[in-house]
C-alpha cells in the first residue's frame, strides 16, 4: 500500500510540473507586452527597460521559467548578496543554509504579484478562494440531496412516463453549457420573476448595508449560482441513483427483506440505498474538482467575487501573473483531490494497486 501511495504521489507532482510548464509557456509566447499594459502605451523606454529588468522580462525564456519554478519550490536556491531583505516577499521562509554565496531557503511557493494592482498573487487568490469553495460545496451538495431524492423516486416508481422524463432532465443537464445555463438562470429568476424570487442577478457572499453599517452575510445570493453550478453533477447523481437502485432491488437480500414483511419505504432508503450509494459517492468526489474549473463562467456571469471573476479580469488587462497563479491553484486542487480518491480507491479495492 505504502508503494502504491508513493506511486500516485509522484505521479500528481509530475502532471504538477508538466501543468506548471504548459502554463508558464502558454503565457509567456503570447503577443503583447505586460509592461506597456502597466505603463501604458506612451510610457518612456527608458521606464520600460526598467520595469523589464525588475520583473526579469529582459532575460531569455530558459532563465525566466527556471527561476519560475525557484519561485514556486517549496525548496529554493536564491543568492544571498541583497541580504535576507529579498525574502520579505514570502509569507512564511527559512534559511536552512548557505552553500558559498546561495542560500538555501524553505518557504511558501511565491506566485509573484500583479501587474496591475501590485499586490501579491497569493494574497489575491486566498481572498477570492474561499468564495469559489463556498459555491462548490453548496453547489454538491445541492446536487447530492436532491439528484439522490429524484433517483430514488424514480426508481421506485419505474414506468415508461417517468424512465422518459429522468433520461430527459439528466440529458438536458448533461448537455447544456454553463455559461449558457448561467444567464438563462440569472435572466429568468433574478430578472424575470424577481419580483416572485426575490433574488438578484449579481451579488456576492457579503453585501454593503445601504445606512453605513458596513457588509452582512448574503445567502440569497448564492442560491442562484450555487443552482447553476449544480444542475450537471445534478443530473449525473439521478441517473446513477436510479440505475444503482434499480439495479439494488434485483439482488437476493432485497428479495429477503421483503420477504421479512419490511415497508417499501424501509427497503429502499436502508437496505438499496446504502449500497446504491457506492457509485454516487466515486463520481460526485471527481466532479467536485471539475466544479472549482466550471465555476469561472458562472462567477463571471452572476459577478461572484471568486477565482473566476478574477480570472476574466486579468485576462482582459493581460495581468499573466494571477492568470497563471490562479490556474496553478485550479490545477493543484484537481491534482489533490484526485490523488485522494486515488488513495481511497485503494484502500476499499486491493486490485487496483496493481495498476
Amino acid at each position: 500500500m505504502t508503494s502504491y501511495i508513493i506511486r500516485k504521489i509522484l505521479y500528481g507532482l509530475a502532471v504538477l510540473w508538466g501543468v506548471v510548464t504548459l502554463v508558464f509557456f502558454l503565457f509567456n509566447i503570447v503577443p503583447g507586452d505586460p509592461v506597456r499594459m502597466m505603463l501604458g502605451q506612451r510610457a518612456d523606454e527608458a521606464d520600460v527597460q526598467a520595469i523589464r529588468e525588475e520583473l526579469g522580462l529582459n532575460q531569455s525564456v530558459f532563465k525566466q521559467y527556471t527561476d519560475y519554478l525557484n519561485d514556486l519550490s517549496p525548496i529554493s536556491f536564491y543568492e544571498n548578496e541583497a541580504g535576507e531583505s529579498k525574502y520579505d516577499k514570502f509569507k512564511l521562509y527559512c534559511i536552512l543554509a548557505k552553500v558559498g554565496d546561495v542560500d538555501v531557503v524553505l518557504k511558501t511557493p511565491y506566485l509573484r504579484y500583479s501587474y496591475q494592482s501590485k499586490r501579491s498573487v497569493g494574497t489575491i487568490l486566498s481572498e477570492a478562494f474561499p468564495n469559489t469553495l463556498i459555491l462548490a460545496v453548496v453547489a454538491i451538495a445541492f446536487a447530492l440531496v436532491v439528484g439522490v431524492f429524484i433517483g430514488v423516486m424514480a426508481a421506485v416508481v419505474n414506468t415508461d412516463f417517468v424512465n422518459k422524463l429522468t433520461l430527459f432532465i439528466t440529458t438536458i443537464g448533461m448537455s447544456l453549457p454553463s455559461f449558457f445555463a448561467a444567464i438563462l438562470v440569472a435572466w429568468l429568476f433574478g430578472y424575470v420573476w424577481e419580483s416572485f424570487t426575490g433574488l438578484s442577478m449579481t451579488g456576492n457572499l457579503y453585501s454593503v448595508d445601504d445606512y453605513g453599517n458596513g457588509a452582512y452575510l448574503d445567502l440569497k445570493n448564492l442560491i442562484l449560482p450555487a443552482l447553476t453550478l449544480g444542475l450537471r453533477p445534478l443530473a449525473l447523481v439521478v441517473e446513477l441513483t436510479r440505475t444503482s437502485i434499480l439495479e439494488a432491488l434485483s439482488m437476493d437480500y432485497i428479495r429477503t427483506a421483503r420477504a421479512k414483511g419490511l415497508k417499501q419505504w424501509r427497503v429502499v432508503t436502508v437496505h438499496a440505498l446504502r449500497n446504491a450509494m457506492t457509485p454516487v459517492v466515486t463520481a460526485i468526489s471527481g466532479w467536485f474538482a471539475s466544479l472549482l474549473a466550471g465555476a469561472v463562467f458562472v462567477e463571471y456571469v452572476f459577478d461572484w467575487k471568486g477565482i473566476g471573476v478574477i480570472i476574466v479580469n486579468a485576462l482582459d488587462t493581460f495581468d499573466f501573473p494571477v492568470i497563471m497563479g490562479a490556474v496553478l491553484l485550479i490545477g493543484f486542487m484537481l491534482i489533490i483531490i484526485n490523488i485522494i480518491v486515488d488513495i481511497i480507491y485503494g484502500i476499499l479495492d486491493p486490485r487496483v494497486r496493481v495498476y
